[in-house]
């Protein structure tokens, strides 16, 4: 058994089989207490749901693909950017952080209805706002990375003539890795919240869009499916983020 959860099978069985298990108990607990469609569907109304809206499902869930993936792009390098110049310089740590701890205190769900005056019902919010709450963690996580950076070791590179650039390429950069690999797990869902919460206020489509037209109509589930392919696709960047820092950071393991 302990070889089998040690195995890399266990790691996709295991959830697999959760899964079946929750969407058996989910349709045994519609049947059993008769939940009217409208209020919770049970599972193969969902599927039946996707089949037959799965060209609108498709589209929607292509939009809001690709403005979570652009946010995400660009909250990647300005949150590097950021978390490289709070990690290295305390006059940027003094300016910045407290401004970046209280913009992130800042509900983006609020932010939402100004986006739309200015740039209009469309990706652009959706982007703006996937980006405005994932930049945060990853521009922490960095600079907390750096700011971990044994002292000794620095001053032994630099005893040894090395330059701030070569400090940070032997130095600096490994040891952040790990740092910035946790916070992409951690900022590309947060990229799928801000998308969605823009969609569902301010966009012409999207899943978000879809889930508020959806539950408009009372097509509960219509709204369902939405969801669960949101969620899958959620689980398919965080798995993709794991497999990739295996590869890249194996060493730290």
């Amino acid at each position: 058994m302990q070889k089998f959860l040690k195995s890399k099978s266990a790691g996709f069985l295991l959830p697999f089989f959760a899964t079946i298990v929750l969407f058996v108990v989910w349709e045994l607990f519609v049947i059993i207490f008769k939940i009217p469609q409208f209020n919770l569907p049970a599972p193969t109304n969902i599927l039946q749901a996707t089949i037959n809206f799965a060209p609108q499902l498709t589209i929607n869930a292509l939009r809001t693909l690709w403005t979570t993936l652009l946010g995400f792009v660009i909250a990647l390098g300005v949150g590097v950017v950021l978390g490289f110049l709070i990690g290295y310089s305390r006059v940027a740590y003094l300016m910045l952080y407290p401004l970046l701890v209280a913009f992130n205190t800042i509900p983006k769900a609020a932010v939402v209805p100004l986006l739309a005056i200015w740039f209009g019902a469309n990706a652009v919010p959706a982007t703006i706002t996937a980006f405005l709450l994932a930049f945060f963690p990853i521009a922490v996580n960095v600079a907390l990375g750096l700011d971990t950076v044994e002292p000794e070791m620095k001053e032994v590179l630099l005893s040894l003539g090395a330059s701030q650039v070569e400090i940070f390429q032997k130095v600096g950069w490994p040891h952040t890795l790990p740092y910035v690999f946790a916070s992409l797990k951690i900022a590309v869902s947060l990229s799928f919240i801000g998308a969605v919460i823009s969609e569902s206020v301010a966009s012409n489509a999207g899943l978000g869009y879809l889930i508020v037209q959806a539950t408009a109509d009372f097509n509960v589930p219509l709204a369902f499916s939405a969801l669960l392919i949101l969620a899958a696709m959620g689980v398919v960047l965080y798995s993709f983020f794991v497999f990739l820092e295996k590869k890249v950071i194996y060493w730290a393991r």
